[in-house]
């Protein structure tokens, strides 16, 4: 026997499917919005360790051309997903959330590319879950 919310959720076309995409597509929105801004907002101290972090590694010289680029990256794979939510909630249409979860797969993949080639291997590793999420998250839009 199905309960009382499940019945008025199928009732309104809200199936666990579109829940489970608006959870994940909440969760890379919070992620990425975060990680974004707080590029954009901290310059000078990101630009500083991200320099840091670079300096023995062939991306040395290279912070202030892929410091905008995984910034917009991340703020993309944010803002798709947020607005997405709103999409699939008024619309029924996925298509903005799931080039969202696209953004998110491809910043994690950057980052992670990022630090294999600075010899971060303990920072990559921690990586791999985010990178899971979305992978899988990815899954729900297919």
């Amino acid at each position: 026997m199905e309960s009382n919310i499940v019945n008025w959720l199928a009732e309104n076309g809200i199936s666990q499917l579109v829940i489970l995409q608006i959870f994940f597509s909440l969760m890379m929105s919070i992620l990425f919005i975060q990680s974004g801004l707080d590029k954009v907002f901290n310059y000078k101290g990101e630009k500083a360790f991200y320099t840091s972090h670079f300096e023995k590694s062939i991306l040395n010289g290279t912070v202030p051309i892929l410091m905008p680029v995984i910034t917009i990256s991340e703020l993309a794979a944010g803002f798709l997903s947020g607005i997405g939510i709103l999409i699939m909630l008024f619309t029924g249409n996925a298509d903005l959330a799931f080039l969202g979860a696209l953004m998110a797969c491809l910043s994690i993949v950057q980052l992670f590319f990022g630090q294999r080639l600075a010899k971060d291997y303990a920072g990559a590793a921690t990586l791999i879950p985010y990178f899971f999420l979305c992978v899988i998250g990815l899954y729900f839009y297919l």
